[in-house]
C-alpha cells in the first residue's frame, strides 16, 4: 500500500516537473515604447505581448478577477554618480467577467480606477495589455539638454484564491509571469 502511493506520488511529481517547462515557453514581452510630451508632461506608451495563455483566458472566463502591473521609473542619467530618480510609478489593469451580464470589467487605476466595460474578450484584452499616454512628471521636473531613462516592467499578478484553496490549486502559478525590465535612453 505504501510502495503504491510511494509511485503514485513519483508520476505526480514527475507529470510536473514536465510540464513546467511548457508553461514557461512563451515569455511575455514589452513592445511599441513611445516616449513623448505633452505641453505639460512627459507620456509614455507601451503594450504588453504574449501575456495571455489558455489557461489564465479559462481562469477569466470563468470569473476569476485577474491583475497586471506595470512598474515604470524615470531616471536622470548622470555621468559621475549614480542616477538620479525623478519618479516611480506602479500602474495596475484589472479584468474581471461578469458572467450574469456577459461582460468584461476592466479596472485602470491610472484613469482614477475608471472602470469599463466591454462585451468582446478581444477588446478587453486589448484595454488590459495596453497602455496609453500615462503621465510620468512634469516638464518642469526635466533639464534641457538633460539625459533620461525610462524603466519598464510588467507582471501578472498572482491569482488570490479564497480562504486555504491556493495550496490545492498551486498549479495556476505556472502561468504566473514577469516580463524582463526594459530601458528606453532619451533627451529631453
Amino acid at each position: 500500500m505504501k510502495k503504491a502511493k510511494a509511485g503514485l506520488l513519483v508520476i505526480i511529481f514527475s507529470a510536473i516537473m514536465q510540464l513546467a517547462p511548457f508553461a514557461q515557453a512563451r515569455k511575455a514581452y514589452l513592445s511599441d515604447i513611445v516616449v513623448t510630451n505633452t505641453r505639460d508632461h512627459v507620456l509614455v506608451y507601451f503594450t504588453v505581448n504574449d501575456c495571455f495563455t489558455l489557461e489564465m483566458n479559462n481562469a477569466i472566463e470563468s470569473g476569476l478577477k485577474t491583475s497586471f502591473t506595470f512598474f515604470v521609473n524615470l531616471y536622470e542619467k548622470r555621468d559621475l554618480w549614480w542616477d538620479s530618480e525623478i519618479v516611480a510609478l506602479e500602474v495596475s489593469h484589472a479584468i474581471k467577467y461578469d458572467n450574469l451580464k456577459k461582460v468584461y470589467e476592466v479596472t485602470l487605476s491610472e484613469e482614477n480606477n475608471k472602470v469599463l466595460t466591454v462585451k468582446s474578450y478581444e477588446q478587453a484584452k486589448k484595454l488590459m495589455a495596453e497602455v496609453a499616454a500615462l503621465k510620468l512628471a512634469p516638464l518642469h521636473h526635466l533639464k534641457k539638454g538633460g539625459r533620461y531613462q525610462l524603466r519598464l516592467m510588467a507582471e501578472l499578478d498572482k491569482i488570490r484564491l479564497p480562504l486555504y484553496l491556493h495550496y490545492v490549486f498551486f498549479f495556476l502559478s505556472l502561468w504566473d509571469f514577469q516580463t524582463d525590465w526594459y530601458e528606453v535612453d532619451f533627451r529631453y
